[in-house]
C-alpha cells in the first residue's frame, strides 16, 4: 500500500476507533460502588452514549465518588472524537425526574435523560439539540438491593427493644408477689415468689416448689430489679432478662430466643 494513501486513512481509522467502547472492554465497576446510596447504586458502572441514528458512540462511565452534589464522569480520550458534546462534560449527577445527566464544569446539562430505564436503554436530548441514547450492554452493574420479605422485617423488629412508657407502666410498689411463669399462653411452667425489695438491699427471686422448665431452672433466677418500665429478671449468675407489660402480663423482650411469659397469681 502506498504511503500517500496510509496518510489519507489514517484519520478515518482513528475516527473509527473512537466509535467503539474502550477497547471493546467492559470497565470495571467504580470504586466505591458497592458502599453507595441506593438513589444511585444502580447507575453505576460503565455505559455505552450513542448518538440517534449515527454509527457513533462511546463508554462513560459514571462513578460514585462525589464533589457536592456532582459525581465523577470518566470516558477514554476517544469520546471526543466520536462525540464531540462530551468534551465538555466532567461529571454527573440525578436529575429532578431520576435519570442521570451529565454536566459540564459550571453545573449546566450537557446531555439530559428524560426516558427509558437501565435495563432499556435511556433517551435524552444534549445541549447541541441532538438526541442521545445511554445504554448499559453488556457492562457490570452493582447488585440492587432488596427489600426484606415480610418474615425477615417482623424477625428484625422482634430483635428490638418495645419502647415503653415508665408512666403507664405497673407501679414498682405492686409487683412483689406470686407469679406463674409459661413458655405459652396459659401453660404453667413454673412459679417464682419476687420478694419485696428491702431497704437499702437488693429484691430477691426464688421458685415455688419445683421447676419443670429445664432453661428456667438452669437460668435459676435470684433476684429482680425495676427501671424505666422493664422488670429485669436476674440469674444467680448475673446475667437478666428484660420482660415488658402487656395485656395485663409481662412478657420477655426483645422477644429473642425461647418466649417467656409472666403472670402475677391474686393473693
Amino acid at each position: 500500500m502506498e504511503k500517500g494513501l496510509i496518510r489519507r486513512l489514517l484519520p478515518l481509522i482513528l475516527l473509527g476507533a473512537g466509535t467503539l467502547p474502550a477497547a471493546g472492554q467492559t470497565a470495571p465497576l467504580p470504586r466505591g460502588a458497592d458502599k453507595a446510596p441506593d438513589a444511585i447504586r444502580r447507575w453505576l458502572g460503565a455505559w455505552d452514549l450513542e448518538l440517534a441514528g449515527a454509527a457513533r458512540s462511546c463508554t462513560v462511565t459514571l462513578g460514585a465518588e462525589a464533589a457536592g452534589n456532582v459525581r465523577q464522569l470518566r470516558f477514554p480520550a476517544t469520546c471526543r472524537r466520536a462525540l464531540p458534546i462530551i468534551d465538555t462534560a466532567t461529571g454527573w449527577t440525578l436529575a429532578a425526574n431520576g435519570q442521570p445527566q451529565l454536566l459540564d464544569a459550571g453545573g449546566k446539562e450537557v446531555v439530559g435523560f428524560q426516558k427509558g430505564s437501565p435495563e432499556t436503554g435511556l433517551d435524552g436530548k444534549g445541549s447541541d439539540g441532538k438526541a442521545y441514547r445511554l445504554v448499559s450492554k453488556d457492562h457490570p452493574r452493582v447488585a440492587a438491593t432488596r427489600s426484606p420479605s415480610a418474615a425477615a422485617a417482623a424477625t428484625t423488629a422482634a430483635q428490638r427493644p418495645t419502647p415503653v412508657d415508665p408512666a403507664t407502666a405497673p407501679a414498682a410498689a405492686t409487683l412483689p408477689g406470686r407469679y406463674v411463669l409459661m413458655r405459652q399462653q396459659d401453660r404453667e411452667a413454673c412459679r417464682l415468689v419476687l420478694s419485696p425489695p428491702p431497704a437499702g438491699g437488693e429484691a430477691t427471686a426464688a421458685f415455688e416448689g419445683a421447676c419443670r422448665d429445664t432453661g428456667l431452672t438452669i437460668f435459676d433466677p435470684a433476684g429482680w430489679r425495676y427501671a424505666g418500665g422493664r422488670l429485669t429478671l436476674v440469674a444467680r449468675r448475673g446475667h437478666g432478662v428484660e420482660l415488658i407489660f402487656e395485656n395485663g402480663q409481662w412478657r420477655k423482650d426483645p422477644a429473642v430466643g425461647a418466649p417467656l411469659l409472666m403472670r402475677k397469681l391474686t393473693p
